[in-house]
């Protein structure tokens, strides 16, 4: 079975170090990990989706990484 977990990262510029530390807690489960904002030579968006191919249980990794903004799972 394959996992994608996609996180509506909310305020990414305040947030990404947080979101870091939780995604390299949870390292070994993940197998990709793709990172989509908006961004320009002069703009950088503060929200993104970052996409994560996961493997084994996530509910744990799920509700930490929930505290960053929206969190939805598709299973294959």
């Amino acid at each position: 079975m394959a996992t994608i977990i996609g996180v509506k990262l909310e305020n990414r510029v305040l947030n990404s170090l947080d979101f870091q530390k939780v995604v390299t807690e949870f390292g070994c489960q993940v197998k990709t990990r793709i990172g989509l904002h908006d961004a320009n030579d002069t703009k950088c968006a503060p929200d993104g989706i970052v996409l994560l191919e996961v493997i084994g249980e996530t509910s744990e990794f799920e509700k930490k990484l929930a505290q960053f903004g929206k969190v939805q799972t598709m299973k294959f």
